[in-house]
């Protein structure tokens, strides 16, 4: 599913038109990369919990020369699904 078809499905069940669809569901996708970059979680009860993780350094080899190299630690997004979407 693309974002414009998320769109029209939100403003099908909301009754809304699909600009408003849009800004709501920008403004959903908004909040949680704000909560991700300050590093909270944002749990959304009977989908899931989206969290920002640290991943440490590590080495690692560049596939074209097969030389060593070395990946910076860096944070990352990750979503852990609920229960109830699991059984979906």
């Amino acid at each position: 599913m693309k974002k414009s078809e998320l769109v029209k499905a939100v403003a099908e069940k909301c009754d809304t038109t699909p600009k408003q669809a849009s800004t709501i569901v920008d403004a959903a996708f908004d909040v949680i990369a704000e909560s991700l970059k300050a590093k909270d979680t944002v749990t959304i009860a009977g989908f899931g919990t989206f969290a920002a993780k640290e991943r440490a350094a590590r080495e690692g080899i560049n596939p074209s020369t097969r030389e060593k190299i070395q990946i910076p630690a860096r944070t990352v997004a990750v979503f852990k699904p609920a229960k109830p979407l699991k059984e979906l």
